[in-house]
């Protein structure tokens, strides 16, 4: 382990925005449970598929896609409010 300096954004509960040294933009900390809740969901989604439940398969991806959307807003909003441009391009809306 070594200790080092971040630079935080945002220590909003289960959404932290970080930038690690060397790094140009910030990125989006997932917390361990977090990242297993994600990784348990779509494991539930694979194996509804392979049962044929669309349905099951569906709720699943649905829980996982609003989360990370979720997430993804929350880092949008954040660099925003800092004056920092989007690593990314996006399409405009149709």
């Amino acid at each position: 382990m070594r200790q080092v300096e971040v630079e935080i954004y945002s220590d909003a509960s289960n959404l932290a925005v970080i930038r690690h040294p060397g790094r140009q933009f910030p990125g989006s900390l997932i917390q361990g449970d977090s990242l297993h809740i994600l990784c348990s969901r779509i494991d539930e989604a694979m194996r509804a598929l392979d049962a044929n439940d669309l349905e099951e398969a569906r709720g699943c991806m649905m829980e996982v896609s609003d989360s990370l959307h979720g997430r993804l807003a929350h880092y949008k909003e954040i660099l925003s409010e800092h004056g920092i441009g989007l690593p990314f391009y996006e399409k405009p809306a149709e």
